[in-house]
């Protein structure tokens, strides 16, 4: 039998009462799993930055988990982020995910702050120098939306690794052999590092669709006619959630790393087909 892989989950801070209670919900429903790590985004233009440091200590503290907290580049000086990591450490905290961050809302690009980090490997290379960070970083199997040319992506996970970054989880993705190929062409160029899955269960599809579009990333002509096909969606989405996962773990993936949105039966269920339960 192939062996379970190791795993972890992404979720999002509340922004009001409602969001609190799914949160919640996500937590109780995942709370007896034992992840690898899980991780808490900022939003977009840094705009949960509060937000997101008190549902790490919460989780921290409440589920003993080990919690990466998510950290950008956007809207701070350098000496602003240092202070948030340093946030980070004092409650217990010693994983970041070090990105660079969306612009903010009707910001069109990113433009770096005054005083601010340039890109994601300057802001790892800061927190590599303190020694009190695992760090962990993004990686797009499918071009992102401000790749220059094909080989940028790769470019730049390699700058990241060399910056400090432990691991790097990917954008999500469909096909396994966008994974397969995105890991051989990392391979070719010398990168070593931990390359994990990012998986996102289809929770909706209609809004998978737009989800996917804003990020580049493509969705299989054949997902649309099962979906149009199926009377229930939360069942095929498991299959075929399932099925991707397979498929990786076939290949030697041991690592997949779960964007629950906050919406944590489909993930549960994937990972008891997995047998992680």
């Amino acid at each position: 039998m192939t062996k379970a892989p190791k795993i972890s989950f992404e979720f999002f801070p509340p922004k009001d009462i409602e969001a609190c209670f799914s949160l919640f919900e996500t937590l109780q429903v995942l709370g007896d799993m034992v992840p690898e790590f899980v991780s808490v985004t900022y939003g977009a233009g840094g705009t949960t930055r509060e937000l997101t440091h008190d549902a790490v200590a919460l989780l921290h503290r409440k589920y003993g988990w080990n919690v990466a907290a998510h950290l950008t580049c956007v809207n701070a000086t350098r000496e602003e982020t240092l202070a948030i990591a340093k946030g980070y450490k004092d409650a217990g905290v010693n994983e970041i995910v070090a990105l660079r961050g969306d612009p903010p809302k009707g910001q069109g690009k990113f433009t770096p702050a005054e005083g601010g980090f340039a890109n994601s490997a300057e802001l790892i290379a800061a927190l590599k120098a303190t020694g009190d960070f695992k760090i962990r970083v993004g990686a797009y199997p499918d071009p992102h939306p401000d790749a220059v040319d094909a080989n940028s992506d790769i470019t730049w996970l390699k700058q990241k690794f060399e910056a400090g970054a432990d691991s790097a989880i990917t954008q999500f993705f469909f096909d396994p052999n966008t994974f397969f190929r995105f890991r051989d062409r990392c391979a070719k160029e010398g990168i070593t590092g931990t390359i994990i899955p990012g998986i996102l269960p289809i929770t909706s599809w209609k809004g998978v669709q737009k989800f996917a579009a804003a990020c580049g990333t493509p969705v299989p002509a054949r997902y649309a006619e099962e979906f149009e096909a199926s009377e229930d969606h939360q069942a095929l989405a498991i299959e075929l959630c399932t099925g991707l996962c397979e498929a990786l773990i076939a290949e030697g993936v041991e690592d997949l790393h779960f964007y629950t949105l906050n919406r944590p039966t489909l993930t549960k269920a994937v990972c008891a087909n997995l047998e992680v339960i």
